[in-house]
């Protein structure tokens, strides 16, 4: 780790010390990239991370996710598959089985009423597993294809799955597609089957990557990849209206190198919206108004390193990691939760990071 974090075992200021496992993903057929999902500790007192090992020969696990014993992985690859890991005793997750999502570089995961959902960037398609009583995952029950495309002939040819999530209600799978300009909403059934239940549709060529959900449930924040624009939309039972969007840019930004927003978070107290810009190379930071209904720039932070995808906080909302794709590093940033600002306290290096998963 670099000067600036503090390590994991000096604990907080009141001596205490608390760490939680973390899951990195990069890609592994990329050169210098990791040899599977690594593993790391964090402090929750300080927010030192350190990298502890890796899970190798999980070929390029690009997103991941923990939820108690148990982590999922996506393989971005052209025959697309998702792993399934238990943790063991000794805290190292290993390998029950892996399932094709019958597409093409699956990049995003989630989990929903006993079935893990992956979105198929290259094919535009979603896929369904059911998730076995030992935590790996059966054979596929559905995969729901998106169709049409957009005005960017280099992006959007065709349709693009960027994201799957279901809403805050659990009744609802919303999937974000950057090809189509579209957000999809689906029910999941019983039997792992997804029903279209609605469409909606962004400005033409913002390219939705990610989108966050307000606390309260009516409000979603969707990311637009190819624009840097966020749309603020209004939410209820499955129906998204795409309303007003404000710029991920503070005011005079250079329009080169192009950016290129990732990930979006909501703080748990619903105050704040974080954006990574990549290109800008960035941490956007907005203030929540209007009960949800209105997105203020407060500061653009920059990470210290190149192009930060993914980014996350921590449970009690005192940090903010940010994975820096090509400088090769996480930038860890105190969280100043009267105002939202974000102030870096340091580094640790780690090959290719495009996720951050702390244990869920």
């Amino acid at each position: 780790m670099t000067e600036g974090v503090a390590r994991a075992d000096e604990g907080g200021a009141d001596g205490s010390r608390a760490e939680v496992r973390v899951y990195l993903g990069t890609y592994t057929s990329w050169p210098g990239g990791g040899t599977g999902i690594g593993l790391g500790l964090y402090d929750t007192a300080t927010g030192g991370l350190r990298v502890t090992g890796v899970v190798e020969d999980v070929p390029n696990p690009s997103f991941v996710i923990g939820a108690g014993r148990r982590v999922y992985a996506v393989n971005e690859q052209s025959d697309g598959e998702v792993t399934a890991l238990a943790v063991g005793p000794d805290g190292v997750p290993k390998v029950i089985n892996s399932q094709s999502t019958g597409g093409a570089d699956p990049c995003h995961l989630a989990l929903h009423k006993g079935f893990l959902l992956s979105a198929n960037y290259s094919s535009g398609s979603v896929a369904v597993h059911p998730v076995r009583p030992d935590g790996g995952l059966g054979e596929r029950t559905d995969l729901a294809v998106h169709r049409g495309s957009g005005p960017d002939p280099e992006r959007q040819e065709g349709p693009h799955a960027h994201q799957v999530l279901p809403d805050p209600a659990g009744e609802f799978v919303l999937a974000v597609d950057l090809g189509t300009d579209s957000v999809y909403s689906y029910r999941l059934g019983d039997r792992g089957g997804l029903t279209l239940a609605g469409t909606a549709r962004v400005h033409p060529g913002a390219g939705p990557r990610h989108l966050a959900f307000h606390p309260s449930g009516r409000f979603a924040y969707i990311a637009n990849e190819l624009d840097s624009t966020i749309v603020v939309a209004t939410y209820d039972r499955g129906v998204l209206k795409p309303g007003p969007k404000v710029s991920t840019l503070p005011a005079g930004a250079p329009t080169t190198p192009r950016n290129y927003p990732a990930e979006i978070l909501v703080s748990a107290d619903g105050r704040f919206v974080y954006l990574s810009n990549r290109g800008h190379d960035s941490v956007a930071v907005f203030a929540v108004e209007r009960g949800g209904a209105a997105l203020r720039l407060v500061e653009a932070a920059p990470v210290g390193g190149k192009f930060p995808r993914h980014i996350t906080l921590d449970a009690a909302g005192r940090f903010l990691l940010a994975a820096n794709q090509n400088s090769d590093d996480i930038t860890t940033f105190a969280v100043d939760r009267t105002t939202g600002k974000l102030r870096p306290v340091g580094t640790v290096d780690a090959p290719i990071p495009v996720c951050v998963a702390l244990k869920g």
